[in-house]
Order: C-alpha cells, then sequence, then structure tokens
C-alpha cells in the first residue's frame, strides 16, 4: 500500500481512499528489476542505445507531499518502445526509486493481451502501469511514494502517422487541472527519434475503428504492414531508433492562472492546455534539431553489435518473442533462478522448445489465428474485470 498523506493535508476523499488498491494491485518491483537485468538492458545496450539530456540534476519536487507529473511526447505509430526503454533507463539511474516515475497508460494496453509484449499476461501493471482514468489519476496525487508519468496526447498521439511525427496532439486539460488543484510542476520531457521506431507508417481512422474491436488501438499502413502478416513477430518490431530523452523547462499551471482549479471553465482550461502544448512543442522542435537529425547512427549501433556478438541473436527483433517468453516462463517458476543463457550456443532454439506457442510469431498469415485467438481471450477478460 503506498505511504499516506502527510497528517497536516486533509484526508482524501472516500472514493479515493477506497482506490487505494491501484498501486499494489499488479505492481512487481522485482519482475521490473529481473526484466531489466535480463532482457531490457541488452536490447537498450545495442539496439535503442539510449540516452537522457539534462537529467544530470534530477527533478526535485516544488510540494514534498505530491508527486511531479512527467509529461512526454508520443512516438506515432509504434509500439510503446520508448516508454519502456525511457523507464528502465530510469529504473537503472536513480538511486531512490521514489523518484521514478509510475505510468497513467491507456486502459487498452493492459486489458488486451495482444497490446502486452508478445502476449505476456499483465505486463503493463506488474512493470507499474496505472490505467490512465480520471480516478486513478486523481488517487495518484494523493499519494506520494512514486512520482507518475503520462503521455498526454493519449493514444491519437500514438496513431497520429508519419506525415505528423514530432507535433504534439491535443493536450488531455486535467493534467493542467491536477496541477493546479494539486499545486505541482509539469516536468516535461521530449522522446526523440522514436518517430524512426516504425517510419513511413500511416493511419485511417475506419481501419483503426475495426482493429480496436480485437484490442489493437490502431493499425499502421506503411512499409511493416505486409511483413506484419508474414510475420507476427513484425507487429511488436522496432527499427533500431537511438531513443534520446531530453529534459524540458518545468512548468507551474497554478501560475498561469490566478483562479482556483474548481473555478475554471472548460474552455479556460482548453486554453491553459494549449498555451501548455505551444510552449512544449517550441522545445520538442529545438531538441529534434539538436538530436533528430541523425536517428539510427547506424555506425555507432554496428560497434555495439560487435561488442556485444556473443548475444547473438537476442539483440536482433526476431529473437525478442522467445527471449521475453521464456523470462516470463523462468520468471513464474522462481523469480530468483533466471538464467536466460544468451551466450551460450543453440540457445534460442531451446527458447522455441520450451515455449512452443512461440512458433506461432514465425508463420506466415495463419500464426496469427493462435495469437488473436488468444489477445481477444485476454481483451474479453480485461473488459469482464472492470
Amino acid at each position: 500500500m503506498p505511504t499516506a498523506p502527510s497528517p497536516a493535508l486533509p484526508p482524501p476523499p472516500s472514493d479515493i481512499r477506497a482506490n487505494q488498491h491501484i498501486y499494489s494491485d499488479y505492481f512487481d518491483e522485482e519482475f521490473v528489476n529481473q526484466l531489466d537485468k535480463h532482457v531490457l538492458q541488452l536490447l537498450d545496450r545495442v539496439w535503442f542505445r539510449s540516452a537522457l539530456v539534462g537529467f544530470d540534476e534530477y527533478p526535485a519536487r516544488n510540494n514534498p507531499d505530491k508527486p511531479l507529473i512527467f509529461a512526454s511526447n508520443h512516438s506515432g505509430m509504434a509500439f510503446p518502445w520508448d516508454a519502456m526503454v525511457a523507464l528502465s533507463h530510469l529504473w537503472r539511474k536513480l538511486p531512490d526509486l521514489r523518484d521514478l516515475p509510475r505510468p497513467l497508460s491507456a486502459p487498452m494496453l493492459s486489458q488486451s493481451a495482444l497490446m502486452n509484449p508478445f502476449l505476456i499476461r499483465d505486463f503493463w501493471k506488474r512493470c507499474g502501469c496505472v490505467d490512465a482514468t480520471t480516478l486513478n489519476f486523481e488517487t495518484m496525487m494523493y499519494y506520494n511514494d512514486h512520482n507518475l508519468m503520462l503521455y498526454p496526447e493519449g493514444v491519437p498521439g500514438i496513431g497520429k502517422g508519419f506525415n505528423r511525427k514530432y507535433q504534439l496532439q491535443r493536450l488531455a486539460t486535467s493534467i493542467i487541472r491536477l496541477g493546479i488543484q494539486h499545486r505541482t510542476d509539469i516536468i516535461p520531457f521530449y522522446t526523440i527519434n522514436g518517430e524512426y521506431l516504425n517510419p513511413y507508417a500511416y493511419s485511417w481512422d475506419w481501419l483503426n475503428n475495426l482493429s480496436k474491436k480485437i484490442g489493437i488501438p490502431f493499425i499502421p499502413f506503411g512499409p511493416i504492414v505486409l511483413m506484419v502478416l508474414l510475420q507476427p513477430w513484425f507487429f511488436y518490431m522496432a527499427y533500431p531508433a537511438k531513443l534520446t530523452f531530453v529534459l524540458g523547462t518545468r512548468i507551474k499551471p497554478y501560475e498561469l492562472t490566478d483562479k482556483a482549479h474548481d473555478e475554471l471553465t472548460r474552455a479556460e482550461y482548453e486554453d491553459l492546455s494549449t498555451q501548455v502544448r505551444q510552449r512544449m512543442q517550441t522545445e520538442m522542435d529545438a531538441a529534434v534539431r539538436a538530436h533528430g537529425r541523425h536517428p539510427y547512427r547506424w555506425k555507432e549501433m554496428w560497434l555495439r553489435i560487435r561488442q556485444n556478438w556473443r548475444y547473438f541473436p537476442f539483440f536482433l527483433p526476431f529473437a525478442w518473442p522467445a527471449m521475453f517468453t521464456e523470462f516470463e516462463r523462468q520468471y513464474s517458476r522462481n523469480p530468483q533462478t533466471i538464467n536466460l543463457q544468451l551466450t551460450t550456443p543453440g540457445a534460442w532454439l531451446r527458447m522455441i522448445w520450451r515455449n512452443p506457442f512461440t512458433l506461432s510469431f514465425f508463420i506466415p498469415l495463419l500464426g496469427w489465428i493462435p495469437i488473436a485467438i488468444r489477445g481477444y481471450k485476454g481483451h474479453q477478460l480485461g473488459k469482464n474485470k472492470k
């Protein structure tokens, strides 16, 4: 359970107190630690090569009793590897995990097994994500075990398409309202090169409306689409973009207005949201100019591959289904004895032998049948729990 608010503060409303369970329902700190140690560090070291810019002086809370609100841009038309890499990098960097942001994520990510990496059940929630509902957001503002993070563009930010790369979509007004109500700061940071995880991918509303029925919020239409049909593992594919996370300038929403949070009209909140979006857009444009000119850094990537050749093929995306699935199998047996043996000959084939469902990710067209059945079943279960 989270730490209770300071006794000097008014007690939270009853519905907030009743909702405290969101912190501990699924979050498994050991799962995150082992996942980072055995899987994500390798992918980050070789494939994504992430960098933090401006985080040397990590933002301190302006209000000790309230979490900071970290906010970033979404990467268009890509599986959310950018968020996974950002949080795992911070997980390794921060000496005090109380500073680590707990993410608010689109409920569809957790409700659908398809949107959990390689169908690992409750992956996002076990990693600390909380469904992005109004009640959950408000609950997280009353307890300060962690800061919190959200992508205020929501799903439209992911589905905006490559033609609108680095163009911030409308920001949720809740981030402004709660920042004013709780007098806590918004800490923007900008995900650069994330748009190149799945470049030249576009979307259409009619197609996305169909895909939502099976738990997929959008379907990118571009170079990867044909390969998604022929090799289902491409659904989770990411090109080797060098992810760079640039810290922005702190925003104090309570200084943007003289009114209290409950005195502002909907139109006034929309205006404040537009002001914040414009400020973030200006800073992000500058970050793109500084760090986004060469999104792949091929020479650097080749050097990292040479330095980590003994881990072949696990830093390549086609090996990720087996690696993630084998990690989950071993973790479910004993979290303390995980040994993926990534450097031993034949390790990838042994993983597939132990997890035969993984073969579905490599079967053209027909492989989608068992994947969709399992994914749709998970989506239905998620809806039934609501």
